[in-house]
């Protein structure tokens, strides 16, 4: 079974749970690593002949414009991830309207194809703001992977479904980071810091899992940042967001080549056969 393989780009200093430390007015003067680190995973990717969705921020495709080429000339996808790292939930539709217009349209300049996809910053999307899909579809959208149907501390809709639906009736399709369901609870199985943490045997059995068990494609997703351990760490940062920003990240580059062996991955518009 294909599943697929997504990569959120973005930057270390750009991180939600970095924006009480670092200011944005201090963005274009920090040491940027996103272009090495994609490109690593560009690499990886070819060697085994897989394709992802790359979910791209406006501002980092402004100042790196001929990595987003690279991108889609090597034949991934090139989505949304906004303008400026904005949480959707900190957004007014206004504000949101504008955010996702103008990515979108950076994005189609330097791609040179359709953007149909989105994802919101930290999975943004949830019961209180299911408004941002109807705009993203008003906006030439054709779906969202936004919505984490696990309960967190900083994002998640436990209670929505576990794969593809649409969640306003006027809204684009919601494709869902992976969850497994287990003692009658979500639990994440698509990436992120879950997957830097567990025991890479873990994962991948959870993965199997859904595929068989559930007879559905997993959705993975990482950033660029998390193969990289030697980036800047900045001061002030709490224990708990140390903890869940760098463990194992010398580890992941190379569990990230094994989990690209040991499954089929595609971009996510090719495995849901999203209409061109």
């Amino acid at each position: 079974m294909e599943n697929a393989m997504t990569i959120d780009v973005e930057d270390y200093f750009q991180v939600s749970a970095f924006a009480p430390h670092i200011e944005r007015s201090s963005w274009d003067a920090l040491p940027c690593r996103v272009e090495r680190n994609v490109d690593r995973i560009l690499g990886l990717l070819e060697n085994q002949h897989a394709h992802a969705t790359f979910f791209t921020l406006g501002w980092i495709a402004e100042r790196y414009p001929a990595l987003v080429k690279r991108i889609s000339a090597a034949g991934h996808e090139v989505a949304s991830h906004g303008y400026g790292h904005l949480r959707a939930s900190e957004q007014t539709p206004e504000q949101f309207r504008e955010d996702v217009t103008r990515s979108k349209a950076i994005l189609e300049d330097l791609s040179g194809v359709k953007v149909r996809g989105y994802r919101a910053p930290s999975f943004s999307i949830g019961a209180a703001n299911l408004w941002a899909l109807d705009v993203l579809a008003e906006c030439g959208y054709d779906y969202s992977s936004s919505i984490y149907p696990i309960k967190h501390d900083h994002y998640g809709m436990p209670d929505a479904p576990r794969f593809a639906c649409r969640p306003s009736p006027n809204g684009v399709l919601e494709f869902p980071v992976t969850t497994v369901s287990l003692l009658r609870r979500n639990f994440p199985a698509g990436g992120g810091g879950y997957f830097r943490l567990a025991p890479y045997t873990f994962s991948r059995w959870i993965m199997q899992r859904v595929n068989r068990e559930d007879g559905e494609p997993c959705i993975f997703y990482f950033h660029p940042w998390e193969i990289d351990p030697d980036q800047p760490r900045p001061s002030g940062l709490t224990l708990k967001t140390r903890f869940r920003h760098y463990v194992n990240l010398a580890r992941m580059e190379a569990r990230v080549a094994t989990l690209l062996r040991d499954f089929e991955w595609n971009r996510l518009d090719r495995v849901y056969k999203i209409a061109s």
